[in-house]
């Protein structure tokens, strides 16, 4: 009866040092998703904005667009 109690113990620390491994990986991404995150943002904030874009849209005309002809 030894035996199984020591064998059971055992299985039940070597769980718990699994799961207290997981739960050290999961925070690990998190951290690493969430600088990468960070850093993606920064990078987009640092885009300059293209000239022109406030007006027309690739240099087209402002009239061209405003209307879509349908028929049935």
């Amino acid at each position: 009866m030894q035996i199984s109690a020591n064998a059971a113990v055992s299985a039940a620390l070597h769980q718990q040092q699994v799961n207290t491994q997981e739960q050290v990986q999961v925070s690990v991404l998190k951290k690493a998703i969430d600088t990468q995150a960070s850093n993606a943002l920064s990078l987009i904030a640092s885009l300059p904005t293209p000239a022109g874009t406030a007006t027309s849209t690739q240099g087209l005309p402002d009239n061209l667009g405003n209307h879509i002809n349908t028929q049935a």
